[in-house]
């Protein structure tokens, strides 16, 4: 009798078990989103547009800061800071892509002076992040709020204090350039713990570290600073315009989460705010 071969389930002439497909890893699920986190922010500019011809009128304003609304930007205010150049103030949503406030004032603009003017504006744009304090002060705050404490979180001081990131050689006092634009784009953003550090332990403090650092890397921000407090972080960012401080803000907190296995570790919540070389009042 012949020799009986085992059995083997093929599909094309090779084994099944080489043709079944690889299950991917499941992402996973994100623990913060928009609509379980609360968000306070403070989101400045001052965008700065060019006119082909001087216009010194703005009986335009009140009609363009109508049209803008529905966009999450309000135009607080207008003035032509020479000929042919326009200077507002802008306050945003979290929502907002940052590249959108130049194209999108511009183009309702444009709407609005059709019949008056065609083609007004040159391509080119400023577009600055401002906040209530300017970037020098704001790191010189960060540095300082481990001394803030109380006395009986020495240990945690002592720990903490090595857990800083402090990159002088990020200079987010400098401009960027897109193709028609010049910015700058910083972001102050701050995450609340759900626990104080001193329930955990140095080495998921150092991963947390780590993570944020990885973040910045990946998605190519400015990481200037990282203050590791007892109970909250604060990162000082020079961020891209084609994503919005929510997105941004999410992406952090969702990777602090992921050291701890996708545990909501933090607060359902963070405070979003920009920053730069000058404050409002030097703008208003």
């Amino acid at each position: 009798m012949a020799e009986t071969q085992p059995h083997s389930e093929k599909t094309d002439g090779k084994p099944a078990e080489e043709t079944k497909a690889k299950a991917a890893p499941a992402k996973p699920q994100a623990v913060y989103a928009r609509e379980n986190i609360q968000v306070a922010y403070q989101l400045d500019w001052s965008l700065t547009i060019f006119w082909r011809k001087p216009l010194w009128t703005d009986d335009w304003f009140e009609e363009l800061q109508q049209a803008t609304e529905p966009d999450g930007s309000r135009l607080l205010k207008h003035r032509f800071s020479g000929p042919g150049i326009s200077l507002f103030l802008v306050s945003t949503k979290p929502e907002v892509v940052p590249f959108n406030i130049p194209r999108r004032v511009k183009g309702r603009l444009q709407h609005l002076l059709r019949d008056r003017v065609k083609k007004p504006f040159q391509r080119n744009y400023d577009l600055q992040s401002i906040g209530s304090t300017t970037r020098e002060k704001l790191e010189g705050y960060l540095g300082s709020q481990l001394e803030h404490h109380p006395e009986e979180d020495r240990t945690i001081r002592w720990m903490l204090s090595d857990m800083q990131v402090i990159r002088p050689d990020v200079a987010l006092s400098q401009p960027r350039f897109t193709s028609h634009g010049r910015f700058w784009s910083n972001l102050h953003l701050v995450m609340v713990n759900d626990w104080r550090w001193r329930e955990t332990c140095q080495k998921n403090i150092e991963a947390v570290r780590a993570m944020l650092i990885r973040v910045a890397d990946k998605k190519k921000h400015l990481l200037s600073r990282i203050a590791i407090l007892p109970d909250h972080v604060h990162l000082l960012l020079g961020t891209n315009l084609d994503v919005s401080p929510l997105s941004i803000g999410l992406s952090y907190m969702n990777n602090v989460a992921f050291v701890y296995d996708m545990q909501p570790v933090l607060k359902p919540g963070c405070f979003l705010g920009t920053f730069g070389e000058y404050d409002l009042g030097a703008i208003q």
